[in-house]
This record gives structure tokens, sequence and C-alpha cells, in this order.
């Protein structure tokens, strides 16, 4: 059985774009500053997890959870 990602995007304290933060992500965390941070962090997360079942929460500045986005993994076995 395969495990549930668990992805959070958050603003950056600085005020400079947003973290997209997790266990599964090779360094912990990605930085996003466009104008679409909080949509390209979501759906990096989505293509990331794509064989894994996977929960994206999205947060304001006071720590709410604003956003939640649940993505069905795709896993084919051969």
């Amino acid at each position: 059985m395969l495990s549930t990602h668990v992805y959070e995007v958050r603003p950056r304290k600085d005020k400079r774009g947003f973290d997209l933060i997790s266990d599964t992500l090779p360094f912990g965390r990605l930085w996003y500053v466009e104008p679409n941070a909080v949509a390209n962090a979501v759906g990096y997360a989505k293509f990331f997890s794509r064989s894994h079942d996977a929960v994206i929460r999205v947060y304001d500045e006071a720590g709410n959870v604003i956003e939640t986005h649940e993505h069905a993994g795709e896993f084919k076995e051969w």
C-alpha cells in the first residue's frame, strides 16, 4: 500500500513568495515567487506525487488553511 504525500504551501515570513514544504521533497522545501506561485506549487506537488495519493494544504499568513487539494495517484503496475 502506498502512503499519502502531505504538502503545505505557506507564505514566506519575508513576504517574498511561498514555500512548498513536504517530507517527500528531496530538499524539504521549494520557493515560489512568480505571480502564479500558489497554483504552480500545487501543480508541482500533484506532479511529484503522480504515483501516490496526496493532500496539499494552502495556508494564509495567519496559519489558517484556506484551500485543500486532494490528488489521487495513478499508480500502474506493469
